[in-house]
Formats: C-alpha cells, sequence, structure tokens
C-alpha cells in the first residue's frame, strides 16, 4: 500500500513538475521565435506545438532507450492525442466567451495532414508486422531503425509546407528588441531538464501501479500520463482561445499531434536502433484516435467553429473512451486483448 500511496504522489508531483517545466519552455520558445523573426504560423504550429509536445517526445525516447518499455510510449502519445483533439478544444471553446473561430486552412490543411500522420504511422506499424515479426506474437513487430525514419522525413514536409506559406513574411524588428536571447536559452535549457525528471516520474508511477493492480503500462499511459503530458497544450489553448484566438488554440491541437505521431514515437525506435510493437494493442487505439478526429472534424467544418454544444459532443465522446478503457481493465470487453 505504502508503494502505492508514494507511486501517486510521485504521479502527481511529475505532473505538477512538467506543466512548470511546459510553461516555461513555451514562453522561452515564443520569445526566441519572435526575437529571430519567425512567421506566427510557425511560431504556433511548429515551435509552440513541439514545445508543449516534448513531454510527449521525453516520455517516448526514455521508455524505450531507460526501460524498454515501448508500450508506455507509444500508450502515452496515442492517449494524448486523443485528449487533445478531444477534450482541448471542447475545454478550450467551454472556458473562453463565445464560438472558437477556425478557417479553412485548419480544417483542411492542418487536419487532413494531422490525418496523414496517423496513417503514416499506421502504416510503419504494418510494415513492421508483414516484413519483421517478433517471435512473442503473431501480431507483433520489431521495428527497424529504417522503418521509423519515414514519418520523420514526413514531419520534414510538413514544416517545409509551413515554411512554404510564409515566404513573404515581414518581422517586425521592434516587437522583440528588448528579449535577452541568452537568458531565453538558459530558460529553455533549465524546462528541459524539469520535463526530463518529471517523465522519469511518469515512468516510475506505471511500473508501481502496474505491479501492484495488474494494469499494463500502455493502458496507464492511454490515460493518466496521456491527460498529465497535455496539460501544457491545455493551458496554450485554452489561453489563446479566451484572448479570440481560435485559429492558433486549434492549430496547437493539430500541430502538437502531428509531431507527436511523425516525431515523437519513432524518435525511441531510432534512438533504441528498434522497438518491439504489438499491433493488437496499437491498430485499435489508432482506429479510436480516427474517429475521434472524424468527431472534431465534423463539428469544425459544420461552420467552421465550434460552438458550446459541440463542445460538451466532444467532451462526452473522451468519456466514453475512459469507460471502454475501464472496462478493458476489468475485462469486461476484450478488443485490445493485451490491455
Amino acid at each position: 500500500m505504502r508503494s502505492v500511496l508514494v507511486g501517486a504522489a510521485v504521479t502527481l508531483a511529475a505532473t505538477a513538475v512538467v506543466w512548470r517545466g511546459s510553461g516555461m519552455l513555451e514562453d522561452a520558445s515564443e520569445q526566441l521565435s519572435g526575437y529571430y523573426g519567425l512567421p506566427p504560423v510557425i511560431q504556433g504550429s511548429i515551435v509552440a506545438a513541439v514545445g508543449t509536445s516534448f513531454p510527449e517526445l521525453s516520455i517516448a525516447v526514455l521508455s524505450v532507450v531507460r526501460h524498454g518499455a515501448f508500450e508506455l510510449g507509444v500508450g502515452t502519445v496515442v492517449g494524448s492525442a486523443v485528449f487533445n483533439v478531444l477534450v482541448i478544444p471542447g475545454a478550450a471553446v467551454l472556458l473562453s466567451e463565445g464560438e472558437l473561430n477556425a478557417n479553412r486552412d485548419v480544417v483542411y490543411k492542418e487536419a487532413l495532414f494531422y490525418m496523414l500522420s496517423v496513417a503514416a504511422l499506421l502504416i510503419v506499424f504494418s510494415l513492421g508486422v508483414i516484413y519483421y515479426p517478433h517471435e512473442s506474437s503473431r501480431l507483433a513487430a520489431e521495428i527497424p531503425r529504417w522503418v521509423a525514419l519515414l514519418p520523420m522525413g514526413l514531419y520534414g514536409l510538413y514544416a517545409f509546407t509551413q515554411y512554404a506559406d510564409t515566404v513573404d513574411y515581414v518581422a517586425d524588428p521592434e516587437e522583440h528588441r528588448g528579449v535577452n536571447p541568452l537568458k531565453q536559452w538558459g530558460v529553455l535549457a533549465v524546462s528541459l531538464v524539469l520535463i526530463v525528471v518529471a517523465v522519469e516520474g511518469f515512468v516510475y508511477g506505471a511500473e508501481v501501479f502496474a505491479g501492484a493492480f495488474g494494469i499494463s503500462e500502455a493502458l496507464w499511459g492511454l490515460t493518466v500520463i496521456a491527460a498529465g503530458t497535455s496539460l501544457p497544450d491545455t493551458l496554450v489553448s485554452v489561453r489563446a482561445a479566451r484572448d479570440g484566438r481560435g485559429v492558433t488554440s486549434l492549430g496547437n491541437v493539430f500541430g502538437s499531434n502531428v509531431f507527436d505521431l511523425l516525431i515523437a514515437v519513432p524518435a525511441g525506435i531510432v534512438l533504441a536502433g528498434s522497438a518491439v510493437v504489438d499491433y493488437a494493442v496499437a491498430a485499435p487505439m489508432m482506429a479510436f484516435l480516427v474517429v475521434a478526429t472524424v468527431v472534431l472534424f465534423t463539428v469544425l467544418r459544420t461552420d467552421l467553429h465550434l460552438t458550446d454544444s459541440e463542445g460538451r459532443v466532444l467532451l462526452g465522446v473522451y468519456v466514453l473512451f475512459l469507460c471502454w478503457m475501464l472496462l478493458e481493465a476489468a475485462g469486461v470487453v476484450g478488443f485490445v486483448p493485451s490491455l
């Protein structure tokens, strides 16, 4: 019982640290982006998205390289992606005044490229099952480094398309004249250290609860750790929505998910050389992620904005996701055999 209490305390502390570290990282990244004259769209969908997604990247890498538990990293990334597309837009519209406005760039470019990212990661897992089967299961695959590099190359295309849309941008040299770049780089470095320390706390909590209650690390990552690492994204998007910047709020959601799927998951495989993926777990989770994205895309496409009632629908779908995970953990249903 004592170990469970310690694990819960460490997880809560890690959540607080990752919140603080991610906030520092976001602020420093924003200041440096302005100082170096990066366009706003690059700041939002690339710099801010990478900053708020650093917890997912850290846990995906450390879970493989240090702990050999790739399921925890994949579960966290997929669970975070589900949280991002359902909870963050829903919370943003309900906690702001009025509707959450979008535009065609968000709906057609960001959302559709994000769907392409989901498909690309599924293809990577499928290639592994077909060409690199693992002896542990007929649906397990040992993904080699070169296969994991494919989605990372696709992220390069995403970054290029963002840059190509802003080639005529001219920065205002007066806007960030008072920024101290050395100080901001120092804040950035400290924030990265805090996040890495917090991630170690998340991994420890997952191991404790897995041993005490028989909860798989993948399930823990899909729910608790995913919500904890998504708190920075929630803060950024809700703040943007309250300021009337609905496009920025939604752009951060899609940009973070694109980074998580195309960089965070493959990065652990690339650094470790290879990793074993259980397709029986990955496929149902990715399928639900597609469903969640379709729901968000549908409510956005109707009038290019989100209303309070549509926000409640998104939150309701996430509640259904949590109920499904609880039923899986209790053994009532078995759509995901390994959970």
